[in-house]
């Protein structure tokens, strides 16, 4: 669905960041049916972004040099949009998140910044000026849903209701607490605490693109040169998903929904 994509509070931009752009680029447009368009960023570097049916999806851009000397892995950041980049990036840090990238703009496209939550997940901030983030969600081939795994959920909650204002539903329906976050009344995304048997895995934020066959598109991923991490598995009353990870190693989830399977 066409989605009012800069609406304060909402998931607003996908952005991979990529030790191999092209080949990013071949993988995701094979397995999703992405198209895309490359914009100069400086010499020998260019700005990815992915289309949908002439939709704007996502984007992806080559690692920077320092990212990969703090020992940050390729991985799908996830936006939300604000009002003042500057001003909820000084509100996360009385709330006790701590700032990555302070506000900077991207030319006249958006202002941004990065922050980490009180347990550690990175959560980026999007202010639109004339770029407005995704103009698709929620349809078969697009995000639909951003999910925090988290060691404190208590914080975190704490943390995302006094920042962006979201409130907050918990439902037992997958066999253990699931903390929906809504925005203005409707689901936008969900928390889940990250269970022991998972081994170490630290605090992060991960995305779901809408597919019509799980099974059919973690098997087509692992073809194109991806790895299946958490084979096809079951959500009652929702759909069915699995977790998977490009050649490069980025994360991300697909999701077939119940009401889509059925078709």
């Amino acid at each position: 669905m066409e989605i009012n994509n800069a609406k304060l509070g909402n998931f607003c931009w996908f952005e991979l960041a990529t030790s191999d752009q092209r080949s990013a680029k071949t993988f995701y447009e094979g397995l999703f049916g992405w198209t895309a368009s490359d914009f100069p960023m400086g010499p020998n570097s260019f700005y990815t972004t992915f289309q949908l049916r002439g939709r704007k999806v996502g984007a992806a851009y080559t690692m920077m040099p320092e990212q990969k000397q703090r020992g940050v892995p390729p991985h799908w950041s996830t936006y939300v949009a604000v009002a003042n980049v500057d001003e909820s990036l000084a509100k996360a840090q009385t709330l006790g998140g701590s700032a990555h990238c302070g506000g900077m703009d991207v030319a006249e496209h958006w202002r941004m910044a990065v922050l980490s939550d009180p347990t550690g997940a990175a959560i980026s901030l999007w202010q639109p000026k004339q770029h407005h983030g995704v103009e698709i969600w929620g349809e078969e081939g697009a995000f639909c849903w951003s999910e925090l795994m988290t060691s404190d959920t208590a914080a975190a909650t704490k943390f995302y209701t006094a920042l962006f204002g979201w409130k907050t539903k918990v439902s037992e329906g997958a066999g253990f607490p699931y903390t929906h976050w809504q925005n203005e009344g409707t689901d936008i995304g969900g928390m889940m605490a990250i269970q022991e048997q998972w081994g170490p895995m630290p605090p992060n934020w991960g995305n779901y693109i809408q597919v019509k066959n799980c099974d059919k598109t973690a098997a087509k991923a692992a073809t194109l040169g991806g790895k299946i991490c958490m084979p096809p598995s079951d959500i009652p009353n929702t759909g069915r998903f699995a977790m998977l990870q490009d050649p490069q190693g980025a994360m991300f989830s697909v999701i077939a929904l119940v009401a889509m399977e059925k078709g």
